[in-house]
């Protein structure tokens, strides 16, 4: 009994100590440490920097000094502060996707080439306006009058506009049509969220909220780097699937998706690998996949299912495993001209978060 009394007042002093949290910085500090994050020969830099303050302050994220430099290094890796950044050979790239995409339909490349003749509103062809866009607002604004206006168009694109992510923050459209729906856009919406993305402040608002306005698991900024490029909680799963395997000794990769992105398809690796220990996790089937099916949010961490396998696989390794892996996933697009990973995208930006750290 002695003994709690000890804890409990060693608990007190500690709490008497540290005192209440320490406040985040002031207006004043927050815009002086965002400007001085920002690159010194950026144009327009005080903009900037009111766009992320006002990015925080929607979003009611603490502009510590390690979330602006996340943010600015993101912004760094993405675009180079360009909000409309330039894409070399776009029309090329363009031209290429769509004879992928018309290919995988089983449409002639000659009906696609005739659809590509037609004027478009602006009374040039479509191929032409195509081999003159120069950025991804050029080329988006193009796919929008093409799906709406040419039959074809909604064959090739399933009425769905192909730029998916856009802005200096190149955000994804899916992401921040979700998020707007759960969270009221602050901004006034001229046409669109995803044509708020093309604006600066619209991906710089969607850009801070997709990096850092979750509660992820992470002690170190490179795991939620990863998230920004794999989707949130995706290094968290990721460390999840190492977890599974070890339990029970399987062998599969891990990309941070827990289920197939198609709800109708038969049940991935890891759900299978996850039913081969059902007796051993004292789960159903039904189970399993519903805790799989909250792989998305926090209360992942909070299922029987995250919790028994963390606590089989230590037991077999011996060791405490982490609760945090960068996603094993292949970069692919039209736009990349080599291979490359969310390994290589975590740690580019990580040395650019650092390099802002260390600077005066």
């Amino acid at each position: 009994m002695r003994r709690g009394w000890i804890v409990i007042a060693v608990a007190l002093l500690a709490s008497c100590r540290s005192g209440p949290p320490a406040p985040g910085p002031s207006q004043e500090e927050a815009r002086l440490s965002i400007e001085q994050a920002l690159p010194a020969s950026l144009n327009d830099k005080s903009g900037w920097a009111e766009d992320i303050y006002q990015g925080f302050e929607h979003l009611t994220v603490t502009p510590s000094r390690e979330n602006v430099c996340a943010v600015v290094a993101v912004i760094a890796q993405e675009s180079s502060f360009r909000v409309d950044p330039v894409v070399p050979n776009l029309g090329s790239i363009a031209r290429q996707e769509i004879d992928r995409r018309a290919a995988n339909a089983h449409v002639p490349q000659m009906l696609v080439h005739g659809v590509l003749t037609l004027k478009s509103a602006d009374g040039r062809t479509y191929e032409e306006r195509i081999g003159a866009a120069r950025t991804e607002k050029d080329l988006s604004e193009i796919y929008e009058e093409f799906i709406s206006s040419v039959p074809l168009g909604r064959t090739l694109f399933e009425d769905k506009n192909p730029i998916r992510t856009r802005g200096p923050m190149q955000v994804n459209v899916a992401f921040a049509e979700q998020f707007a729906a759960a969270a009221p856009y602050p901004y006034p919406i001229k046409r669109s969220i995803p044509d708020e993305l093309f604006t600066r402040r619209g991906s710089l608002y969607f850009g801070i909220a997709h990096l850092l306005d979750y509660r992820a698991p992470y002690s170190d900024y490179l795991y939620r780097f990863a998230d920004y490029n794999a989707g949130q909680y995706a290094s968290r799963n990721a460390a999840f699937q190492h977890a599974l395997a070890v339990a029970g000794g399987a062998t599969f990769s891990a990309d941070g998706a827990l289920l197939p992105h198609d709800a109708s398809a038969s049940p991935g690796n890891t759900e299978l690998a996850a039913r081969a220990l059902r007796v051993r996790l004292g789960l159903s089937d039904a189970a399993i996949h519903e805790a799989l099916s909250e792989g998305k949010s926090k209360s992942f961490e909070q299922t029987p299912l995250y919790q028994k396998v963390f606590e089989l696989a230590e037991h077999r390794a011996g060791r405490a495993m982490p609760r945090a892996r960068i996603p094993a996933i292949e970069l692919k697009g039209p736009k990349l001209k080599r291979t490359l990973s969310t390994q290589w995208y975590a740690e580019r930006v990580d040395q650019r978060f650092k390099r802002c750290l260390r600077s005066p």
